[in-house]
């Protein structure tokens, strides 16, 4: 599958929980829900990936932890705030870095709607 039809399935499954859930709830219960749709969709999807780190040929384990990686090719990182900081993107733009993945989703489930709180990143 190539990323831009893993992107799309995601970007469906993710309108479909918001127009399920609506704003409000914790990140979490996004997550789940999310992880779910998905996963009934057909779409290979792993949870809280630790992502390793290295840092002066120090190995640390769980430096990081991805939301979610769907098919092995597309991180999905979730939020529930009010609205996506600069932050924000600099946290997938370097999850993206570390795992070797070239393309990420940021989604702020706390919109009014989906669309104005997903960016679609790439390394």
């Amino acid at each position: 599958m190539l990323h831009a039809d893993v992107s799309g399935q995601v970007i469906g499954a993710a309108i479909e929980v918001h127009r399920e859930l609506g704003p409000g709830l914790l990140e979490s219960i996004y997550r789940i829900c999310l992880s779910h749709e998905m996963t009934a969709r057909g779409l290979s999807v792993d949870s809280e990936v630790l992502i390793p780190l290295a840092y002066k040929g120090t190995a640390i384990p769980g430096g990081y932890r991805a939301d979610l990686i769907v098919e092995g090719k597309v991180l999905v990182e979730l939020k529930a705030v009010d609205e996506l900081l600069p932050l924000h993107e600099a946290q997938v733009l370097t999850c993206l870095k570390l795992t070797g993945l070239k393309l990420g989703l940021l989604m702020n489930f706390n919109a009014t709607s989906l669309a104005r709180g997903l960016k679609r990143l790439v390394r």
